[in-house]
């Protein structure tokens, strides 16, 4: 019995361990087969990325060999080069060089013109508009680019490029520009220009020459204002009245052309030992404010507009308007902002900007157009002013941010302002008598120009480059030259006024087409040759007996 229990007990005991051990050897068994499955799993998707990178692989070496032609890397250029060698080079993938530079600017104008196409529609296509606004930019660079291989100022190439855009039939797509467009980004171009001169403004150079400044602003834009309207009434009939508004047309000068030009002489420290591009700026503003006035005060006579005292004081009033109002822009623009702001250059740059494009359209619509630009010019003046008193003796920020908005708008200006002569109106039976009665005007304004810079510290050379500076017109010309015959065509149409309006357009057309390249070639070719080159010499030695440190003029 008890053998018999022994037995039983023990036969329990194996069969609970056989139990046991068949459940290890499930669970062993389950795990080997899960086992088994991750690794078909992972051999699936191990195959399924080979396969993928095979494909794309394939895909890739195909490409390869298909691009090969068109890159640079499987195809270097040659030891001694022609030049349709480098042509094709800088075309292959990827591009690079000049021929990347213009792929890039091409497409960006492609690009630019589908924009306002997919905005406008019918209005962005040829012949219209916004068509003749975007095809006029980039051809003016061109056109500027062209000029300028030739050592001649790019403003002639964007010039004649807007003139041909204009004139020439199948091409003439500047012909549909908007008026009001194009006026408007001419007074913004403008105000650029203004801002960038009232910044570089020396003041210390400004105090020493104010009296010169007032002489060379006034007396030459009165004489040949006064000379111009003797010819033209003795040479082209023209009424006393009409004659002295052609005389204050022609006697303006052209910041857009002038300004430009006396900040790249201070760029290359031409004159600037003496103040003369500071000089020659500061009185181009003046100078276009006594010919504007002059202007509206013969165009009321000549109209009989109101009362002919309030005509005549017109002019000073929009003078000391533009002085007060600037005057005060810029002594806010002092602090604000903060000068402690992370971003007051930007800042300033927008106050500063913003104020001079009210200066010019608010004038306008406050009828004072005469107070706009010395508003504008006087206030990035104080404005800066400020600024160096308070920290900003350097380089000026803004003035950097100004030059590369004047890179966008320069195109644009003389663009326009070729695009607004249409040689249809000008007259041949008018352009041997008005070519003689330009160059009377001119003859008298260089020899004023001469004589008023004596009692200065100028030498000779530097007494006849000013007369050159003091040549070239456009802008004033391009804004009012159509308002008299606007006007005689608002009041009624009378056939001899529209005749009159119609010469004094012309007239203002052949000053432009004239005198702008005329003046700027002349500033262009005189400044190297008449102008000392102020160079800044320094002894960095120390223990040689030198001079003091001193600017040297060589």
């Amino acid at each position: 019995m008890a053998e018999n229990g022994d037995n039983e007990e023990t036969k329990a005991i194996r069969d609970t361990l056989l139990k046991d051990n068949g459940d290890v050897i499930n669970g062993l068994s389950s795990l080997q087969t899960f086992d088994e499955c991750t690794r078909s799993e992972k051999s699936e998707d191990e195959c399924e990325t080979k396969s993928a990178r095979g494909c794309c692989g394939k895909v890739e070496n195909c490409f390869d060999k298909v691009s090969r032609p068109f890159t640079t890397a499987h195809n270097p250029l040659p030891d001694y080069p022609t030049f349709k060698d480098r042509l094709v080079y800088g075309l292959r993938c990827p591009p690079h060089g000049r021929s990347a530079r213009w792929l890039v600017f091409i497409f960006t104008i492609v690009i630019l013109w589908a924009i306002v196409w997919s905005i406008v529609e019918e209005e962005a296509l040829p012949y219209h508009s916004y068509f003749g606004m975007i095809i006029l930019f980039p051809l003016c660079i061109i056109g500027g680019l062209n000029v300028q291989q030739i050592r001649l100022p790019p403003l002639l190439g964007m010039l004649l490029l807007g003139c041909l855009l204009r004139n020439v039939p199948v091409v003439n797509f500047a012909e549909s520009i908007d008026k009001q467009w194009s006026s408007s980004l001419r007074a913004i171009a403008l105000v650029i220009i203004l801002i960038r001169a009232g910044l570089g403004l020396d003041p210390v150079a400004l105090k020493k020459l104010s009296l010169v400044v007032l002489r060379l602003a006034a007396l030459p834009c009165i004489f040949e204002a006064m000379t111009v309207g003797v010819a033209a009434w003795g040479i082209l009939n023209f009424p006393w009245s009409w004659a002295f508004m052609l005389g204050f047309i022609h006697s303006a000068v052209s910041p857009a052309v002038v300004v430009p030009s006396m900040l790249k002489l201070q760029e290359e420290k031409l004159g600037t030992n003496k103040g003369i591009p500071t000089m020659v700026i500061a009185a181009g503003s003046l100078d276009d404010v006594l010919a504007i006035s002059g202007f509206g005060i013969a165009l009321g006579i000549a109209f009989s507009q109101g009362d002919l005292t309030m005509t005549i004081i017109h002019g000073p009033i929009e003078a000391v308007v533009g002085l007060t109002f600037g005057l005060i822009y810029g002594v806010i623009c002092w602090y604000l902002p903060n000068p402690n702001s992370s971003r007051v250059v930007f800042y300033r740059f927008a106050l500063v900007f913003g104020g001079g494009l009210f200066s010019v359209f608010g004038s306008r619509t406050m009828e004072l157009p005469g107070a706009g630009a010395l508003a504008c010019l006087t206030l990035a003046f104080v404005a800066a002013h400020g600024w160096r008193r308070h920290g900003w003796t350097g380089a000026n920020p803004v003035t950097t941010l100004m030059g590369r908005l004047w890179q966008i708008f320069q195109p644009l200006l003389f663009g326009l302002i070729g695009a607004e002569v249409d040689i249809t109106k000008v007259k041949v039976d008018l352009i041997g008598a008005g070519i003689g009665v330009l160059f009377i005007g001119l003859a008298i304004r260089v020899v004023v120009s001469f004589l008023v810079m004596y009692g200065t510290d100028l030498n000779l050379r530097e007494k006849l480059f000013v007369p050159f500076a003091w040549l070239p017109k456009a802008t004033v010309q391009a804004a009012v030259g159509s308002v008299a015959l606007d006007t005689a065509r608002e009041k009624g149409g009378d056939p001899e006024l529209v005749e009159l309006g119609t010469k004094v357009l012309a007239m203002a057309v052949l000053v432009i087409i004239i005198t702008a390249p005329l003046g700027a070639l002349a500033i262009s070719i005189t400044a190297p040759r008449l102008l000392t080159k102020e160079v800044l010499e320094i002894n960095i030695e120390e223990g040689t007996p030198p001079d003091d440190i001193e600017e040297k003029k060589s």
